[in-house]
């Protein structure tokens, strides 16, 4: 049995607000690595990148679908992998509940692995709610572009080719 110190309550407030002073200066530390991340330079990206998609071979300018910032998340599932990482899968499964918000401030938001795409297609399909719910999930590019929505999400379409 794990043994744990009991204590009193004002034993408990005092190190509880200790605590809370390090929880504090711990997000001001990661406020300010978060400026500076931000402020590092832009980089022009010289090489003519390639990816294959469901509409075929599309350059990086495609992928920007006519928003001003591009939002490229590296979804970890290598040719050799049965599954997608199981953090990226859990990650990617809300992409949906903020794409949205990030159509209405001009991003577009794209998963992008080193898998062939009919394995990346296939691993979408066999996702837990791989009927209406998946395709709303992982193929939600046609259904908000039918539907005239600003969001036109993309998610397991994209296989970046060497």
């Amino acid at each position: 049995m794990t043994q744990h110190p009991t204590g009193t309550r004002q034993e408990w407030l005092a190190a509880r607000l200790e605590l809370l002073e390090a929880e504090k200066e711990l997000t001001r530390r990661g406020d300010a690595l978060a400026r500076r991340r931000q402020e590092l330079p832009w980089v022009r990206i010289d090489k003519a990148y390639r990816f294959e998609t469901d509409e075929g071979s599309a350059s990086i300018e495609t992928l920007f679908q006519g928003r001003s910032q591009l939002l490229v998340y590296h979804f970890m599932f290598g040719p050799d992998y049965r599954a997608g990482c199981t953090s990226c899968s859990s990650i990617a499964d809300g992409f949906n509940g903020f794409a949205v918000h990030l159509a209405h401030h001009d991003v577009m938001l794209w998963a992008v692995s080193r898998a062939p795409l009919a394995k990346l297609q296939a691993y979408a399909r066999e996702r837990p709610g791989s009927g209406d719910e998946s395709r709303s999930r992982y193929r939600a590019r046609r259904a908000y572009r039918e539907r005239g929505s600003a969001s036109s999400l993309k998610l397991f379409k994209c296989h970046v080719i060497q």
